[in-house]
């Protein structure tokens, strides 16, 4: 019983807390900036220069759009934020402090600063919290879950408005999402999703900045696995760079603007669906304020059940408000007659701003963005062949394939076909050149470096499946135990000399030069342990190999 007695006073506590909260009357601790008055009035602080600060911060994030961009600002120009002391034989006072980026994105995402009173902004979640800790297992709760929200309550530093826009720019910038425009050549940084694990895909720089690859590492960095998917970036940021500017063609753009015409007519149809509901649920709440007002003050059983009847009914009215100003909010501002007529103006000159010299990356980044909300990659296992879906602006979708560029023969989605047309020419005694010179003219390409296949590569393919044997005539350089020249080396692995090339420049293999020949040559030693790792380096992605010691 007394269990019982002490579970129902703490229920009531807590009814008696939230009824506090309702009417803004519940004390809260308050955040830098802002102080209590004795009399309990809450007011900006004081000190004009503490007011200037949090004012500054929130102008420079507008301008820089990231929380590290402000801390770098404070930090370049010497600012500090203002405390005031809550404990101690100062308590009161103002100090000065070094900016941190938790503090930084405490202030940001308060929303005492927009003048509102929230009640129910965290919650304590009992799965995540510790013994004897008893302010562990605290949660941040979605704006929609607020219990209470009662705006221009306190004197505000910010616009209600400027408040969620700046909620909804540091949600953005968040690395599951797109994040701000970033400095490098890549055009699609952030709008890449990875459609085998759907996480985001990053931009990755290689050869000191000059190479380009986008590259979904999540789960190799989160959990040690394999390498989920990379390619080259620069063919993709070619072909959206091309679908972009043929979607801003003027035919296009009509087009798009008729579209734009029948989606508002249909937002037309969703306004008047909340029209209608907003008027039923006005017409509830005001009959049961009718049926309140209209029974007896002695019959005190029925008018109770009438008074909770009102309530929900107000309850529900209000909620439906709530969500129709969340939906005004998300839609677009209809295009008036002489926004039209400019993007007409518009089109013709997008071509050459995107093509003129003074345009920065950064600059073409910003036009993609307007237009392409994500982009989900799928690779076709290790063949080139890449699936697009793009994901327009106003929620259109549009498919396109992409032949991109790799390292290997065997990664081609037709190089069976290939080696059967190549076996088929040398059968019927096509020399090597000439089986190149045939493949070209039937529009055969290999998989990069080049556009047209060489003899070189067509001698290559045939010496792996045997058909030629090169002539080695450096049998007898001097040698030390288990080493190859390339030609050789590459016979054995049944593999391009040129790939042998570049590991060797790249330090992949250990290989000494000798000038003991008309032309200095390269001896490489490979045991049969070194043969054997040197197989397995072969399909190996470039970014994860590990240079020989």
């Amino acid at each position: 019983m007394s269990e019982a007695e002490g579970h129902v006073l703490k229920q009531r506590m807590l009814a008696g807390k939230r009824a506090k909260a309702q009417r803004g009357e519940l004390g809260m601790q308050l955040p830098m900036g802002y102080i209590r008055r004795l009399s309990g009035d809450v007011v900006k602080d004081p000190d004009e220069q503490a007011q200037a600060v949090i004012q500054l911060i929130f102008e420079q994030f507008e301008r820089q759009t990231t929380i590290g961009g402000v801390l770098r600002y404070c930090v370049r120009h010497g600012i500090q934020l203002p405390y005031r002391l809550a404990s101690g034989p100062a308590k009161g006072e103002l100090v000065w402090r070094r900016p941190t980026r938790h503090t930084l994105s405490s202030l940001l995402h308060h929303p005492m600063y927009a003048g509102a009173y929230v009640y129910g902004r965290r919650h304590t979640d009992p799965r995540h919290q510790q013994p004897g800790r008893p302010m562990t297992g605290r949660r941040v709760t979605p704006q929609a879950e607020w219990q209470v929200l009662l705006k221009d309550h306190y004197p505000a530093y910010i616009t209600w408005e400027q408040f969620e826009r700046h909620q909804r720019q540091l949600a953005a910038n968040a690395t599951i999402r797109r994040g701000v425009i970033r400095p490098g050549a890549s055009l699609l940084a952030g709008l890449l999703v990875c459609g085998r694990c759907g996480c985001r895909m990053m931009a990755m720089y290689t050869n000191s900045g000059t190479g380009l690859r986008y590259v979904c590492s999540r789960a190799a960095a989160e959990y040690g696995a394999p390498l989920c998917q990379s390619f080259v970036g620069q063919p993709l940021d070619t072909l959206v760079a091309r679908l972009v500017l043929q979607a801003l063609e003027p035919a296009a753009l009509e087009l798009s603007l008729r579209v734009a015409a029948d989606v508002e007519a249909e937002r037309h149809q969703l306004q008047q669906h909340w029209h209608q509901r907003l008027e039923r649920v006005r017409y509830d709440a005001e009959r049961a304020c009718r049926q309140y007002q209209a029974v007896e003050p002695e019959n005190r059983l029925v008018a109770r059940t009438l008074e909770r009847q009102w309530e929900a009914a107000l309850a529900a009215e209000a909620t439906v408000q709530a969500e129709y100003a969340r939906f005004l909010a998300q839609q677009p501002v209809p295009l008036a007659a002489q926004d039209r007529e400019a993007i007409r103006r518009l089109a013709a000159d997008i071509p050459a701003l995107w093509h003129a010299p003074t345009t920065t990356a950064a600059d073409h980044q910003a036009i993609i963005r307007q237009l392409i909300e994500r982009i989900v990659v799928t690779l076709d296992g290790a063949t080139e062949q890449v699936a697009l879906t793009l994901h327009w602006a106003g929620g259109h979708t549009s498919t396109t394939t992409l032949d991109r560029p790799v390292a290997r023969l065997e990664q081609l989605s037709y190089y069976p076909t290939l080696v059967h047309c190549i076996c088929t020419l040398h059968a019927q005694g096509f020399k090597a050149p000439a089986i190149a010179q045939t493949l070209n003219a039937e529009g055969w390409r290999p998989p990069k470096r080049r556009t047209t296949f060489t003899a070189d590569t067509v001698r290559s393919i045939l010496v792996r499946q045997g058909l030629w044997t090169p002539r080695l005539r450096t049998r007898t350089v001097p040698r030390r135990p288990h080493e190859w020249t390339i030609l050789e080396l590459a016979h054995q692995l049944q593999m391009p000399h040129q790939t042998l090339y570049a590991w060797v420049y790249k330090g992949h293999l250990k290989a000494r030069r000798t000038t003991r020949t008309r032309h200095p040559l390269w001896l490489v030693y490979a045991d049969p342990a070194e043969l054997a790792r040197l197989r397995a380096l072969r399909p190996t992605p470039a970014l994860v190999r590990t240079k020989t010691p």
